[in-house]
């Protein structure tokens, strides 16, 4: 039986909820470290971050011997190379997404959105995941944003049965560990009723998640190039989600 590419996209209208961060982190892991084959669609028109940092994450590479020797290293071990990001757009997603399914057959293709759904690209392309995973944080006006989100996707595409979306899944993100206690508690309660699965796994608010190639060559955590740095994963939930997210994403 042929094996079946899964359709992936951290989605949120809510800017600076994570979703760019997550799917890097998310994707490298995978493909570095699991031993998944990975690639990225950044339809995320004009901004396009992914692609931007693989760009600045490439430039290092070839420049700093150091990263030079890493990327060495790396390919020597894995025997495989980086993982492919797509330039595109909402219009041109899903052609592109056809044409590396044909030619790469990867166990996962992670899709970079803008955060609207007032776009029939937008729709198209959400309309063809199997799963969608949403960010949340503990910040009131980031939650409803986000509960309205999945429930305008979930009226509009998945009861209807307009789409091939298997689920919807929510996601703590940027969780202060100071204030995880009853402020949560109440959160999860709402989310429950509107009928919504949440990952049992959170991750932190932690400046670790921002640390990227640079000139000091201090422990990465985010890079398009490398894993995350085994050092860091610790305490972050990074290792734990991925687990999570593979034992249920079918």
């Amino acid at each position: 039986m042929e094996k079946k590419t899964m359709n992936v996209a951290f989605s949120t209208q809510k800017g600076g909820a994570g979703k760019t961060t997550l799917t890097v982190l998310v994707a490298s892991y995978l493909h570095y470290v699991k031993g998944y084959n990975v690639a990225v669609i950044d339809c995320d028109f004009p901004q396009h971050s992914i692609a931007e940092m693989r760009e600045r994450d490439l430039q290092m590479a070839m420049e700093d011997e150091h990263y030079k020797l890493m990327a060495y290293e790396q390919f020597s071990t894995l025997g495989k190379k980086a993982y492919v990001v797509i330039e595109s757009s909402p219009e041109n997603a899903l052609e592109d997404a056809k044409d590396v399914v044909e030619e790469m057959k990867p166990d996962f293709l992670f899709f970079d959105l803008p955060g609207t759904i007032n776009n029939k690209a937008v729709i198209d392309t959400l309309s063809f995941m199997d799963y969608i995973i949403a960010p949340i944080s503990a910040d009131r006006v980031v939650l409803e944003s986000t509960l309205q989100y999945v429930i305008t996707l979930n009226d509009a595409l998945i009861t209807p049965g307009k789409t091939k979306i298997k689920g919807t899944y929510l996601l703590w993100n940027l969780v202060d560990g100071r204030e995880k206690s009853e402020l949560y508690e109440v959160y999860e309660d709402v989310i429950e009723k509107l009928g919504f699965p949440l990952f049992k796994t959170f991750l932190p608010d932690s400046k670790r998640f921002r640390r990227e190639q640079s000139i000091n060559h201090k422990a990465l955590f985010r890079s398009t190039l490398f894993p995350a740095d085994k050092a860091l994963v610790r305490g972050s939930n990074l290792d734990t989600l991925i687990d999570e997210m593979l034992e249920t994403l079918k």
